[in-house]
């Protein structure tokens, strides 16, 4: 039960028993805990490495707001613009994901699991009504993240522009 409920892929089942494989894709919010079969998973809390305030970095963000939901399609600050489509855990797990993605983009984010919506029309109207330069996906590598890949390219194609788009695919270190 617990296998099936993991939507994340982090749990597989060997020799008849549920076992965490990839701690990597779990996403923590704990759908599986309500139907696994009670004591057959537990979260483990662990210490996080120190935080070094030497790190801080400035941020890269052009406009406001970010979320795809709450962003007009009509937007000045679409024309003209080189685009970056993130999900947004991606931001997390890249200590430099402004300086090597946002940088010189106008952001906007969403999650393709959690927002329960398709985002492929708001963004084909935002790219066939705006001079968008280019757009690019910033994902994360677990399966959840490959809607935000699909719906962007979708929304590409439906807007009938001819526009560059590249995709990074990040890993979980």
């Amino acid at each position: 039960m617990c296998v099936n409920t993991c939507r994340e892929g982090a749990i597989a089942l060997y020799d008849g028993k549920a076992r965490l494989i990839r701690d990597d894709y779990c996403d923590g919010l704990g759908s599986c805990l309500p139907v696994c079969p009670k004591g057959a998973i537990e979260i483990e809390e662990r210490e996080a490495d120190t935080y070094d305030k030497a790190v801080r970095r400035s941020s890269e963000l052009r406009q406001w707001p970010v979320q795809i939901k709450l962003v007009p399609v009509n937007a000045p600050y679409f024309n003209g613009a080189n685009l970056l489509i993130a999900a947004d855990c991606a931001a997390y797990a890249c200590g430099t994901f402004h300086q090597q993605y946002m940088k010189g983009k106008i952001s906007i984010i969403g999650c393709p699991k959690l927002d329960n919506v398709d985002y492929t029309e708001k963004l084909a109207e935002i790219i066939a009504r705006n001079e968008i330069n280019s757009v690019t996906v910033a994902r994360m590598e677990v399966p959840c993240c490959a809607g935000m890949e699909y719906v962007t390219q979708s929304a590409v194609r439906y807007s009938g522009k001819p526009i560059t788009l590249r995709v990074y695919s990040l890993p979980i270190n």
